[in-house]
C-alpha cells in the first residue's frame, strides 16, 4: 500500500497539458454554454411579463406572444446545451484516455522492484475509479462550476435590477454557505483519499486470491479470504459512512440556510405586494432568481466537495506518474557494431535488494563465452535467481559490472539489451490470447511462416496441430487451457522467434510429466543451439548439457568446472548435493 500523503489542488494543474489539445473545442463548449445559461436567466424576465400581462394587464395578445417568445428561449437553450455537453464530453473522454494511457505506459516501465511494493489489485483501481473520478471533475464538474458561476453572477446582477431591497436579503446567507463548504469540504477530501485507499488494498487482496485460486481452493481456504476480504470492506464502509455523513451533514446545512433565505423573501416579498410597492409578476421573477442564485450557491458548495475529492483521486494518479524508475536508460546509450555475439562478463558483482539488507550475491566475476552452456548450481536462496535477473537488469547491480560483448550492460539501452536475452521461466507466462498471438509476442511483425517455424522448432505443433482452431485457438488466463508442457512449448517458440543471442533457462522442465519433458528436452536442445545460455539448475539431473557448473553457495562462487569434474570431487558441495537429490 502507498503511503499517504497530505493533497493539495496543485495535481489538478498538471492535467493542463492534456487539455490542451482541446482548446478550442472547449472555447467553444464554453461560449454554447454562456448562450444557455443567458437562456435560463432571461426567462424569469419574460415569465414576469406573462404573468403581468395575465393578472395585471389582462391582454391575450401580449400573453400569446410573450408565451411564443418562452418557446423560443427554451428551444435557444436545448440547442446550446446538447452542444456544450457534446463539445466537453467527448473531449473529456480523449483527454482521460490520453491520462489512462500514459499512467499505464508509465507503470510497465517501471522495474520489477515497484511491483514488488504494491498490489496489482491497488494499481488498476488507481486505473480504474480514480481515474473514474477524475473523468467525472472534467465532465461535468468543470461544466457545472461554469454554469452555476453565471448562473451566481447573472442572478445576483438581475436581482439588483429587481428590486435592490430584496436582494440584500437574499445575499446575506452567502458567507454561511461558502463557510461551510470550507469546512466540510476539507473533510470530504480526506475521507475520500482513504475510501479510494481502502478500495485499492480490497481489489489487490481480491486480485491476489483470484490469481491464487487453485492454491485457495486446494487448502479449503474459501472461507478465510472471504473472511479477509470481509473485513477489508468493513474498514472500507466504515470510513464511506463516515463519508456519507459528512456530505449529508454538508447538504443539510447548506439546503436549510440557502432555502430558509427563500423563505425570508417571500415573507418581505409578499409584504411589498401586500403594500402596492410590488407587483406578483415581479415577486416570481425576483423568487426565480432567487431560487436560481440559491441553486448556484448549493451547487458551488456541492462542487466543491467533488473537488476535493477529485484532487484526492488525481493526487493517487499522479503519486504512480511521480514513480521514479530504479533502472533508466543511459542518457547516451552504445550500440553494437553488428551481430550480438554474446560474450557474458560478470565482474565482482554484488547485489543487495534493500540498502538495508545484506548482499544477496557478492563478489562474483564469471566469464561465459559466446555459445556456452553454463548452469549455475546451489542451495536454495544461494543467489541463482538473483544473478539470472541482474542480466536483462530487471535490478541494477549494487557494486561490480556486467559486460555483454564487452559493453557495460547499463550502457546500453534497455530495449537494445532486453531484445539480446531471451528467457525460458520455470512457470511461463501466457497471456489471454490465441495461440498465434502468444507466439508472435515476441515480435508481433512476424509473418506466419516465421511463426510456423519457430512452433516446429518448439516442437509446439505436433499438439497445435489437433487443436480445433490451431493457431486461433484462445489459451485462457495465463494459459489455463494447455497443460504446463504444452505452455511451456508456447514459451520455448516464443523465445526461438525472438532469436535472441543469450538465452536465461530457469529450469523448464522440472515441473512436467515424462512425455512432456521430453518434448520440451527436444525443444530446449535446439534453442541452445549456438546461443550463449545461463541455466538455472533446481534438479542436478538437468545440468549435464551444460559446458560448465558453477556452483554457489551464499551468494559466493565455491565450485567452477565439468558435470563429472565436480561429481568426482567428493568433499565438493556439488557432489553433496548431487548424493542428495
Amino acid at each position: 500500500m502507498t503511503s499517504r500523503r497530505s493533497v493539495s489542488p496543485r495535481p489538478l494543474a498538471r492535467l493542463v497539458p492534456l487539455v490542451r489539445p482541446y482548446t478550442s473545442r472547449l472555447v467553444v463548449a464554453f461560449l454554447f454554454l454562456v448562450v444557455a445559461a443567458a437562456a435560463g436567466l432571461v426567462f424569469p424576465a419574460v415569465l414576469r411579463y406573462l404573468l403581468d400581462a395575465a393578472f395585471e394587464l389582462k391582454d391575450r395578445d401580449a400573453l400569446d406572444r410573450i408565451a411564443l417568445g418562452l418557446l423560443g428561449v427554451f428551444a435557444v437553450q436545448a440547442v446550446a446545451n446538447f452542444a456544450q455537453v457534446f463539445l466537453l464530453s467527448s473531449s473529456t473522454e480523449r483527454i482521460v484516455a490520453t491520462l489512462r494511457e500514459q499512467t499505464y505506459a508509465h507503470l510497465i516501465r517501471l522495474s520489477p522492484a515497484f511491483f514488488t511494493e504494491r498490489r496489482t489489485g491497488e494499481l488498476t483501481s488507481r486505473l480504474s475509479s480514480d481515474l473514474a473520478l477524475l473523468q467525472s471533475l472534467l465532465s461535468t464538474w468543470i461544466s457545472e462550476l461554469s454554469r452555476q458561476t453565471l448562473f451566481l453572477i447573472g442572478g445576483i446582477a438581475m436581482m439588483f435590477v429587481t428590486n435592490p431591497r430584496l436582494t440584500l436579503t437574499t445575499l446575506a446567507v452567502v458567507p454561511l454557505v461558502v463557510g461551510a463548504a470550507f469546512t466540510f469540504g476539507r473533510a470530504l477530501r480526506k475521507a475520500s483519499t482513504s475510501v479510494q485507499d481502502r478500495i485499492g488494498e480490497a481489489m489487490g487482496m481480491a486480485d491476489e486470491s483470484f490469481g491464487s485460486i487453485r492454491t485457495v481452493q486446494s487448502f479449503t481456504r474459501e472461507g478465510i479470504e472471504t473472511e479477509r476480504f470481509g473485513a477489508l470492506l468493513y474498514d472500507l464502509v466504515g470510513v464511506a459512512v463516515y463519508r456519507a455523513r459528512m456530505r449529508a451533514l454538508f447538504f443539510g446545512v447548506v439546503g436549510f440556510v440557502a432555502f430558509g433565505s427563500v423563505a425570508a423573501v417571500l415573507w418581505q416579498g409578499g409584504a411589498q405586494v401586500l403594500e402596492g410597492k410590488l407587483t406578483a409578476g415581479t415577486l416570481v421573477a425576483f423568487l426565480f432568481y432567487a431560487l436560481f442564485v440559491a441553486a448556484a450557491v448549493g451547487s458551488l458548495a456541492t462542487l466543491f466537495g467533488n473537488f476535493q475529492e477529485a484532487v484526492g483521486a488525481a493526487t493517487r494518479v499522479f503519486e504512480l506518474l511521480d514513480a521514479e524508475p530504479t533502472v533508466r536508460d543511459p542518457a547516451q546509450p552504445h550500440r553494437f557494431t553488428g551481430p550480438v555475439r554474446g560474450a557474458v562478463a560478470l565482474e565482482s558483482v554484488a547485489f543487495r535488494y534493500q540498502p538495508d539488507q545484506p548482499d544477496v550475491v557478492q563478489d562474483i566475476s564469471l566469464d561465459i563465452a559466446p555459445g556456452e552452456v553454463v548452469a549455475l548450481v546451489g542451495r536454495s536462496g544461494a543467489g541463482k535467481t538473483t544473478i539470472a535477473s541482474l542480466l536483462p537488469r530487471f535490478w541494477d547491480v549494487t557494486s561490480g559490472r556486467i559486460t555483454l560483448d564487452g559493453i557495460d550492460i547499463r550502457d546500453l539501452s534497455l530495449d537494445t539489451l532486453r531484445g539480446a536475452i531471451g528467457i525460458v521461466p520455470q512457470e511461463p507466462v501466457l497471456f489471454s490470447g490465441t495461440i498465434r498471438e502468444n507466439i508472435a509476442y515476441a515480435r508481433p511483425d512476424a509473418s506466419d511462416a516465421d511463426v510456423l517455424r519457430a512452433a516446429q522448432a518448439a516442437h509446439a505443433w505436433e499438439f497445435i496441430e489437433r487443436l480445433p482452431d490451431q493457431w486461433n485457438a484462445r489459451v485462457g488466463e495465463r494459459g489455463v487451457k494447455l497443460s504446463g508442457g504444452q505452455r511451456q512449448r508456447i514459451a520455448i517458440a516464443r523465445v526461438f522467434l525472438k532469436d535472441p543471442a543469450v538465452v536465461i533457462l530457469d529450469e523448464a522442465t522440472s515441473s512436467l510429466d515424462t512425455e512432456s519433458e521430453r518434448y520440451v528436452e527436444q525443444a530446449l536442445e535446439q534453442l541452445l543451439q549456438g546461443r550463449t545460455t545461463l541455466l538455472i539448475a533446481h534438479r542436478l539431473s538437468t545440468v549435464r548439457r551444460a559446458d560448465r557448473v558453477v556452483v554457489l553457495d551464499q551468494g559466493r562462487i565455491v565450485e567452477t568446472g565439468g558435470h563429472d569434474e565436480l561429481l568426482g570431487r567428493e568433499d565438493g558441495l556439488f557432489a553433496r548435493l548431487h548424493q542428495l537429490s
